[in-house]
């Protein structure tokens, strides 16, 4: 069996709806979710020195946090792995070039 991030989506929506006191998660989603999203950056700047430092196994746990944290802003705000995988799917319909290209600046 393979871990999914679909799994550790299920696994957030389950632990959101714990009580903030025994469930990190629910702590994180209080205040909607302002300290999930400050969490999230936090790691994301840990995940960008790993990565410029070369460090494989600091690189694979920072990512980790990023992908956790990134799933818990994203049920904070109501918005499904599941649309994110859309997206993506639609932007890989094109290339990449060209698809930043038709943002709106």
């Amino acid at each position: 069996m393979t871990f999914t991030l679909s799994d550790l989506e299920q696994i957030i929506a389950t632990k959101s709806a714990a009580s903030p006191d025994k469930s990190y998660t629910a702590k994180l989603l209080q205040n909607n979710g302002k300290e999930a999203a400050k969490k999230l950056g936090e790691e994301a700047v840990e995940t960008v020195i790993a990565a410029i430092s070369n460090d494989r196994a600091e690189l694979t746990k920072e990512a980790a946090d990023v992908l956790y944290h990134l799933l818990v802003v994203l049920k904070g705000n109501q918005v499904p792995l599941d649309d994110v995988l859309a997206e993506l799917e639609r932007r890989t319909a094109q290339s990449g070039l060209a698809e930043k290209a038709s943002r709106k600046r």
